[in-house]
């Protein structure tokens, strides 16, 4: 077809006579003034959110609740702000509320609008461009809030100040509404809710336990600040608050290990308005565990701070080792690797003009910090040393132990180094290498078991694609020195096949694939053997992770068969998918009275909007509310939902419809005797329960009225506490007297003259009647997924050798086909933790893991 359509071109008639309407290429090639676009106000950062948030996956999400919560940190560093309250709702929707200033609401001198508004719309607009309002800020660009409001399908503001509480609403980064008061308080601060826009993430449900890390870490930097954190999706809360500071943090990281000294080295120092501390304790383990903060930023990629700490610490220690005869011949040193053995330590700084690179601010790059935490430690730590004899001895024996230890390694690495960077020469033998030399386009599968290996070998793509099978499970790393971790034979064949080396030798130039991908079974021993891998990847060759290198294969979980066809799944859900689809082909839906017929989209459509509510239900029931009374609490004039429940002390319940009636109750209740609250949705002593899913249930019901479908305590069928689907039919399937007329019909659908159906459809049928009747929503949603089940055989694989070689290449190698995991490293203080807790030599610290996380288990092995 592609010549033919050349050939049309060419005999196009020539523009003779009137100008003609350029043709595309001409547009194409034209360069002038309207080529030349301008985005306004906040439509940049939609059309580019990378740029300002780093990505739109998960790390871009929850960097939207840091900038938020990173404005009230400022306003505690400041002195101002006492409590920060944390809300993730059960829709998704985050709510921070502090106790700080509260954003200015004054008239803007130059852009003529109040201050709230020109925060919340404009990129690079703050109080932090000079040390006026802020001594010291995290946030220096003045891009944070108004990036988040542009990248949030809405967002709320209000502003408890000067004696009242200002309310502004925004759709995707515009105003909705003038900034107005709505009410009166005797409070201070602001309150912020967003939910971020589903058109530009590809997932919006945020992670518990980063949300938690982040907000734990910034109430250890900033000594006595109160962080509540609540999740209503999970229904937890935490309160963070520690008053010891950067020690309680390296003591917290130390919680699950054996430490050499109780109390954990402080150093502090004041100079030019840099504040520096640094705190740090031994422990018996052998893994380094630094980590630097500027301004209460992870700067996970260090900077100079991070610099001056390891020069000092290294010369420092060597100087009291000459000093005090710890070596027993000369010339003996200690390396950083070896001063650093079994370290965990937390570098602060604070700062007037910090200078990141980029808006995620993974590295600090202030040259003259280097010098100040240079001096600070080579003086607090040489004076430590010597005031304390007992706890210098144990960190002197860890240092020469780690440097025997580092000796022993360098005369076992040279087994596994390679000598050169992409030639086969001293390969492992049982690595099935591939023909391309590139490693750009080369992948290493590490495979669980000698008979999975086997049929990836015969699977497998061999120009690209090389097999390592990994025989049973691999030392744990965590517990072990490298001279020891180089005497196991399969982490000797790993690191041999990858060339790169291990830890401070480690030279990314020389990987030889760049994908090595992590394929084990889908059991528990699966699971053991990848987090072993993981393990010695993030310990030893942290570089791998950092670049994004590693990832982890996504092997089917079900088989589905129907009709002589299969498909393969990889979730829970998308086999509920499946099956409603499944449920609803060939068929549509009818209302009782045979009015309205829905064809099979609209009756999908009906289906999505059900699976919603359904969701949305178990949100509201939860806060003690079932959805059948929340529908009864509409407003009779406005139709409206209630956004809040106000328990009095009389146990009396009230329904408020609006944030300026809320206000109200506010109000009365600060004229009260109550002082120093604190309740979810504003500092009060009233009861109150929050509907922030209100506004998504509304939503989905007029989706559902526009179609003609009722959603009402009657339609929805279920009882005014409880959930129920009772179908309501004798055992013969036919409608008992005295019983209410169906609401609902399944048909099945019917045929078009001279349209053949697929064999699909054709092998799809109704069981008994060929009308189904039912009596309520919910019955409809049971009803389907019943449906999609019938004449479907679901096989749950376990493991990698109960598929062929065929199979195994289409489901889980096929690049055009699989789904792999790119496993990256967002938060380095959470990652060591988790690595601490689950690999460590304690036990109780793993018991309380398991059961802490026992009811998110999705597939268990017993």
């Amino acid at each position: 077809m592609a010549p033919k359509k050349e050939e049309k071109t060419k005999k196009k008639k020539p523009q003779t006579k009137m100008p003609q309407k350029e043709t595309k290429k001409e547009e194409r090639r034209k360069y002038d003034a309207t080529t030349i676009h301008v985005l306004e106000g906040l439509e940049a950062v939609r059309k580019r959110p990378s740029m300002y948030i780093g990505d739109t996956s998960s790390r871009g999400l929850h960097h939207l609740v840091y900038e938020v919560v990173d404005n009230s940190v400022d306003e505690a560093m400041s002195g101002f702000c006492q409590n920060i309250e944390v809300v993730v709702h059960s829709n998704n929707t985050v709510t921070v509320l502090d106790d700080g200033r509260g954003i200015p609401v004054d008239l803007h001198r130059s852009q003529k609008k109040p201050a709230v508004e020109v925060v919340m719309t404009t990129l690079h607009a703050g109080g932090k461009f000079d040390h006026k309002s802020y001594r010291v800020s995290g946030g220096l660009h003045g891009v944070g809030v108004s990036v988040v409001n542009a990248l949030a399908e809405w967002l709320e503001v209000e502003v408890f100040r000067d004696g009242k509480i200002y309310y502004q609403r925004y759709q995707r980064g515009k105003p909705k509404e003038c900034l107005e008061v709505i009410g009166k308080t005797k409070k201070q601060g602001t309150r912020i809710s967003f939910k971020p826009d589903q058109q530009i993430f590809s997932s919006i449900d945020f992670n518990l336990d980063v949300l938690s890390n982040r907000l734990r870490e910034l109430a250890f930097l900033n000594p006595g600040l109160k962080i509540k954190f609540s999740d209503e999706r999970k229904n937890k809360e935490f309160i963070f608050q520690y008053e010891g500071g950067i020690i309680s943090f390296v003591q917290h990281l130390n919680k699950n290990k054996n430490v050499l000294h109780k109390k954990p080295i402080y150093l502090h120092k004041e100079k030019n308005g840099v504040v520096v501390e640094v705190a740090l304790q031994y422990n018996d383990g052998y893994a380094e565990n630094v980590f630097s903060f500027a301004n209460n930023i992870n700067t996970i990629e260090g900077g100079s701070h991070l610099i001056g700490f390891r020069t000092a610490l290294t010369r420092t220690t060597n100087d009291y080792a000459r000093k005090n005869n710890v070596f027993k011949s000369d010339g003996v040193s200690l390396s950083g690797d070896d001063v650093r053995e079994g370290l965990t330590a937390l570098i602060s700084v604070k700062l007037p003009d910090p200078q990141f690179e980029g808006q995620t601010k993974t590295r600090l790059g202030n040259s003259e910090i280097k010098g100040i935490v240079e001096s600070l430690v080579n003086e607090g730590l040489s004076e430590f040393l010597e005031e304390h004899p007992p706890v210098a001895r144990k960190i002197m024996e860890k240092c020469v132990l780690s440097r025997q230890a580092r000796e022993a390694a360098r005369k076992a690495r040279e087994l596994t180094r390679r000598k050169g960077a992409l030639e086969g020469s001293n390969l492992p033998g049982k690595l099935a290498d591939c023909s391309e030399t590139d490693p750009a386009l080369c992948e290493l599968y590490l495979v669980e078991g000698d008979s999975a290996g086997g049929s990836a070998k015969q699977g497998r793509d061999r120009r690209f694609q090389a097999i390592l099978p990994v025989k049973g499970k691999i030392i744990n790393v965590e517990k072990a020195r490298l001279d020891k971790v180089l005497s196991n034979e399969e982490i000797r064949s790993m690191i041999t096949a990858i060339g790169a080396g291990v830890q401070n030798e480690f030279n990314l130039e020389k990987v030889r694939y760049k994908k090595i991908i992590l394929m084990t079974d889908a059991d528990v021993d699966g699971a053991h053997i990848r987090t072993l891998l993981l393990t010695f990847f993030y310990r030893e060759m942290q570089p791998l992770v950092e670049q994004g290198y590693v990832y982890i294969a996504q092997p089917p979980l079900y088989r589905l068969a129907k009709g002589g066809e299969g498909r393969y799944v990889e979730s829970e859900k998308e086999l509920e998918n499946f099956l409603v689809r499944q449920g609803i082909s060939n068929r549509e839906l009818a209302l009782g009275e045979g009015k309205q017929s829905f064809t099979e989209t609209q009756f999908r459509e009906i289906i999505k909007d059900l699976l919603e509510l359904e969701k949305l239900s178990i949100a509201l029931k939860r806060k003690g509310m079932s959805l059948e009374k929340f529908l009864v609490q509409r407003h009779p004039k406005t139709k409206k939902l209630p956004l809040y429940q106000i328990r009095t002390k009389e146990k009396e319940e009230i329904f408020v419809y609006s944030e300026k009636e809320f206000a109200h109750f506010l109000e009365e209740e600060d004229s009260g005797s109550v002082e120093n609250s604190s309740q979810a949705g504003a500092f009060s002593s009233m009861e109150t329960v929050e509907f922030i899913e209100a506004e998504d249930v509304e939503g989905v019901i007029k989706n559902l009225e526009k179609k003609g479908i009722k959603v009402n305590r009657e339609t929805l069928g279920g009882g005014e506490e409880e959930i129920s689907f009772v179908v309501r039919k004798n055992k013969k399937g036919k409608k008992k007297e005295g019983e209410k007329k169906p609401l609902f019909f399944i048909k099945k659908r019917k045929e078009k003259q001279g349209k053949t159906l697929s064999s699909a459809a054709r092998n799809t049928t109704l069981t008994g009647n060929e009308e189904i009747p039912l009596y309520s929503l919910r019955e409809i949603l049971e009803k389907v997924k019943e449906l999609g089940r019938e004449g479907v055989t679901i096989q749950r694989y376990k493991g990698l050798g109960e598929m062929n070689p065929s199979q195994l290449w289409e489901t889980t190698m096929d690049p055009e086909k699989r789904t792999l995991l790119k496993v990256s490293l967002e938060d380095a203080v959470q990652t060591n933790e988790i690595f601490t807790v689950l690999m460590g030599d304690r036990v109780e610290p793993r018991r309380e893991f398991i059961q802490g996380h026992a009811a998110e288990v999705r597939n268990l092995d017993i």
